[in-house]
């Protein structure tokens, strides 16, 4: 019963984060969304912000460790390419998991250990792309795939500003001549 509970104020932190911003999630808000009193919120998590990490945290490392297959098949750097853009194509910048990532990176400003658990979550990524990379042979691996992550990070961005961006500017920019 309880790993339930905590389930349901792990979700119900996930659509709270995405609805209404990472700052107007309060204990009250949640409680009352998962269908518990408000103490249980406490009995559960030592904090709200404890509950908002984990809840995004999690939900974060979960998306990205869909990704890491994919590029494991991916036989050309252009394929990686492919599979990049493919994952971004996924996600127009004001989708439920493109606000809870933007939410999360701004509360990680403000919070150091959401900071270092979300640069865990990157570090993972961009090991895992310098991996493929390296083993396709693509000069500056390391490198590469620091600027691959971000530019995902600033398209999903800029998606959610400008409706319609299209993410086959990466593919553009890595062509394969």
């Amino acid at each position: 019963m309880p790993e339930k509970t905590a389930g349901r104020l792990l979700s119900a932190a996930i659509d709270l984060i995405v609805e209404r911003g990472w700052t107007a999630v309060t204990t009250r808000v949640l409680a009352e969304r998962a269908g518990v009193r408000p103490g249980v919120v406490h009995y559960h998590f030592a904090s709200v912000q404890a509950l908002l990490r984990e809840a995004a945290v999690g939900t974060i490392r979960t998306l990205l460790a869909q990704v890491t297959p994919a590029l494991a098949g991916a036989a050309t750097p252009g394929a990686v390419i492919t599979v990049l853009t493919g994952f971004i194509a996924q996600h127009d910048g004001l989708d439920p998991m493109s606000l809870l990532v933007t939410e999360t990176y701004l509360a990680a400003t403000r919070d150091e250990t959401l900071r270092h658990d979300l640069g865990l979550i990157v570090a993972d990524f961009r090991a895992a792309l310098t991996d493929r990379l390296t083993a396709l042979g693509v000069p500056s691996p390391e490198a590469t795939a620091a600027v691959l992550a971000a530019s995902i990070d600033g398209i999903l961005l800029h998606r959610a500003l400008l409706p319609g961006f299209d993410v086959s500017v990466l593919e553009r920019l890595f062509k394969e001549d």
